[in-house]
Order: C-alpha cells, then structure tokens, then sequence
C-alpha cells in the first residue's frame, strides 16, 4: 500500500477533492465501472497521486464511503441537535433512511453502501470498514432510544441495543428497495413499515401514515 500522504492543509483539500470525486462517481456509475483515471480526472488531478493517497481501488471505495457518512453525521447531528421530542427524532431518522440523501450529503450515497456490502463478500478490508461503519449506525440508533427511555417517551420495556440491530436492519432493507426504485415500497410506504416498527417495539401510540399523501408518479 501506497505510503500515507503528509497531513497538511493542502494535502487534505487534495485528499477530500478526491473523495468527493470518487463518491460522486462511484454513486452514478457503481464500484465495478469506477478508474482510478475517472477520478483524477473529476478532481482534476493525476492518477499517480490518487494511487499515492489511498493506494488500492478498494481503499478509496472505503474511505469515499467514510467520507459521505461524515457528511451525513454532521448533517443528522446539526438536526437531531435541534430537536428534543423524541418521537419526532425517531421520525427524523427514519425519514431519513426513505430518501435519497441529506442536504450536505453525497447524492445517491446509496449506491455506495450497495457497493460496499457486494464488496464486502470477498474483501477482507472492506468486510472490516462495513463492520465499523454499520456499528456507528446502530450506535446512533441505540442512543437516541437510550435517551427516549430516559425521558419517558419510550413506554415499552425493551433492551435499547437489540432495538438498535434490529430496527438497522430493517432500516437497511426499507432503504434498499427504496434505492433500487421499487414500484410498491416508495419512499412513503418505506417511512410507514419503519415508524409502524418502530412504534410497537417501543410502546408508542400510532401516527398518521404517509403512503395515501403523496404518491410516486
């Protein structure tokens, strides 16, 4: 593996212009389709370096994908921040999970994380990165319940990380199919199976469903 690059102030524009370049493109054309070329070429610079900062193509699927989820933490911790009532950050995270991205994330990061887990079957790297990555997910989920249980507003008894590894799942799957553009689970009827869960393993009384609102053309 190529040699880390000194951490300067210039090194790191260069490093997240590449980022940026490779989540763009690995999100429109897909892991299998994206050169190392294509994305010195989007972030305007050579090939040799992009190889230099991150040495190997699965690599850069890593950290272009560690890099969109930064986007969208800093994103979800601006907003969350903002929001105390916990029924509606739990509807915040899920409406979240039904859409194709955040304002300030990667558009269609999606399409990286479906990359990523193909990926992940044969790569040991990358298996390892999905591992770390997946277990912040489910640590965001587990702690926003935590702090629901601790408010009062969650009135079932359940244990908060099994709720987490659960619900994720489920999450995941809704996302996916969303992803993919099924006819039958569009982005609405994804937020109503995930706040439905949700709100009978918590012991949250319903809330009104989105599916009959507004349809996919």
């Amino acid at each position: 593996m190529a040699e880390a690059a000194p951490q300067t102030e210039g090194n790191e524009a260069r490093r997240r212009a590449m980022l940026q370049a490779a989540a763009e493109l690995i999100a429109e054309r897909g892991f299998g389709e994206t050169r190392i070329a294509d994305v010195a070429k989007r972030a305007g610079t050579s090939s040799g370096l992009v190889i230099y900062y991150f040495g190997t193509r699965d690599r850069l699927l890593v950290d272009a994908l560690r890099f969109s989820e930064e986007a969208y933490y800093d994103s979800a911790a601006m907003l969350l921040g903002d929001e105390q009532d916990f029924r509606n950050r739990l509807s915040m995270l899920v409406e979240w999970s039904c859409v194709p991205s955040l304002p300030g994330e990667v558009s269609g990061s999606w399409g990286l994380w479906l990359d990523l887990w193909a990926t992940a079957l044969r790569h040991p790297e990358v298996r390892e990165a999905r591992v770390e990555l997946d277990s912040r997910w489910r640590d965001l989920l587990e702690r926003i319940v935590t702090e629901g249980q601790r408010s009062g507003a969650v009135k079932r008894d359940v244990d908060a990380r099994q709720f987490a590894l659960s619900f994720t799942v489920v999450l995941d799957g809704l996302s996916t199919q969303v992803a993919l553009d099924d006819p039958e689970i569009t982005s609405d009827v994804a937020y109503d199976i995930g706040m439905e869960y949700a709100e009978q393993r918590l012991g949250l009384s319903p809330t009104k469903r989105r599916a009959n609102k507004r349809r996919r053309p």
